[in-house]
């Protein structure tokens, strides 16, 4: 019989497909979309280690543009704590919104392998702009004079990002079909199967399984994005940069866990409850102290 087996073979298909699936929808709509990418960046404008990387990089570029002599070390002091209390206003998150919405060609780039293994940055011109009118009006030496070039930060190089490099593209092309297909097989599978309800707990296991395996795919991707990263690129910034674009991946793979185990705990308690009363137990059967009833005639 080619049921058992076509079985079989439909739900490791599904359960192959969900941390596939999971990654898929994560690629196309957090990742691909613009809007969304840019709303996933924002909040990052308040971590204080990205604030204090684009503090750090405006100011080496501005003090790099003017010479005040003996001053130079309190000017520098004056710009740090200029940029760093621009950095805590609504005017800073606009900046920041403006620079992650140019540079998430860049970022689509390095994730889908396509880039020259170069780094992904934002360009913080708009930033230094405004830090230089803050300090005209500010009335600090020079300021009128420094030059609004393109200053970068680094966020991460596209040469260390890990598991998610390889077929990103494929997986954004997919979409939501992975998820989808994950879902049909499953279901084939299981009315398929000759025990459906062992099939139901088998199949959450393995789903649970995969989201397990996604989650540590997290983890450990976040590990080799961090790992050898250049002296000059702040760790806890682009750690940071990592968590934000990968929040919404791991808390599915914590999802998939939760509702895999859920199910398969359910199906196997209600496997139990209707299972059979073994022979013999029944309110109709004798116990083993009873009388049973003789069918043969007496004897006169």
């Amino acid at each position: 019989m080619l049921r058992r087996p076509l079985s079989a073979a439909l739900l490791v298909i599904a359960v192959l497909l969900v941390p596939l699936g999971a990654l898929s929808t994560w690629a196309k709509y957090e990742i691909e979309d613009a809007d969304q990418y840019v709303a996933t960046m924002a909040p990052l404008a308040s971590d204080p280690d990205v604030r204090d990387a684009v503090s750090g990089a405006v100011t080496d570029s501005v003090m790099k543009e003017i010479d005040v002599g003996p001053l130079q070390g309190t000017v520098e002091s004056f710009v740090r704590d200029a940029v760093k209390s621009f950095t805590e206003t609504k005017a800073f998150k606009a900046a920041w919104n403006a620079a992650n919405r140019a540079a998430h060609d860049a970022v689509q780039d390095a994730l889908s392998d396509r880039s020259d293994g170069g780094a992904v940055t934002i360009d913080l011109a708009p930033i230094t702009e405004q830090v230089k009118r803050q300090l005209t009006d500010d009335g600090v030496p020079f300021a009128d004079n420094i030059p609004v070039t393109h200053t970068e930060v680094t966020l991460m190089e596209s040469s260390d990002l890990g598991p998610f490099g390889k077929g990103f593209h494929m997986l954004q092309v997919a979409g939501l079909w992975l998820p989808c297909a994950a879902v049909v097989l499953a279901v084939a599978g299981i009315l398929l199967a000759v025990h459906r309800r062992r099939a139901v707990v088998r199949t959450a296991l393995g789903a649970a399984l995969a989201g397990a395996v996604l989650a540590a795919a997290v983890v450990v991707g976040r590990g080799l994005t961090l790992d050898d990263l250049p002296k000059d690129v702040s760790r806890a910034a682009a750690g940071a940069v990592y968590d934000a674009l990968t929040s919404s991946l791991s808390v599915a793979a914590w999802v998939i866990l939760g509702v895999g185990l859920a199910v398969a705990l359910a199906a196997w308690l209600l496997r139990r409850r209707g299972s059979p009363a073994p022979p013999g137990s029944g309110s109709g059967g004798s116990g083993p102290g009873e009388m049973q009833p003789s069918s043969a005639p007496r004897r006169l």
